[in-house]
């Protein structure tokens, strides 16, 4: 009997590492965190916004990138869509905090809540997370 646990330890292991059939293990204590509610500042600037309204849907997960050599604000955090395209900012009355904790290696994110167009400001109202992993 005790062969044929010596001939099979770590096999189970080895098997999910290698072959694992698409089985994922949980990543333990990983959370996204509820931070703060805001919204999207500098739609108006942005070049064919009122074309991308219509593609963003409420629960959206928008990504943040820190832009700390941005020449209005060294507390900068861009906002873009998963598929890359810029809709704007975190506004700046909001970014202080969440800018020290990107700088600190954090991931951040946010989802949108509603959007609305109002005259040529199409506004975004977000929820910003902390991903804790």
């Amino acid at each position: 009997m005790s062969d044929l646990i010596k001939a099979d330890q770590g096999a189970l292991i080895h098997y999910l590492a290698n072959n694992g059939g698409g089985l994922t293990l949980p990543t333990p204590f990983e959370q996204d965190i509820y931070l703060f509610d805001t919204y999207v500042a500098g739609t108006t600037h942005i070049e064919g916004i009122e074309d991308m309204a219509d593609s963003l849907k409420e629960e959206d997960r928008l990504v943040f990138y820190r832009e700390p050599d941005n020449p209005y604000d060294p507390q900068a955090i861009r906002i873009e869509t998963l598929e890359g395209k810029k809709i704007g900012y975190v506004p700046k009355q909001d970014n202080v905090i969440f800018s020290r904790l990107m700088d600190a290696g954090k991931v951040l994110f946010a989802k949108i809540m509603e959007k609305e167009m109002k005259g040529e400001w199409l506004k975004i109202t977000i929820k910003i997370f902390l991903h804790e992993s």
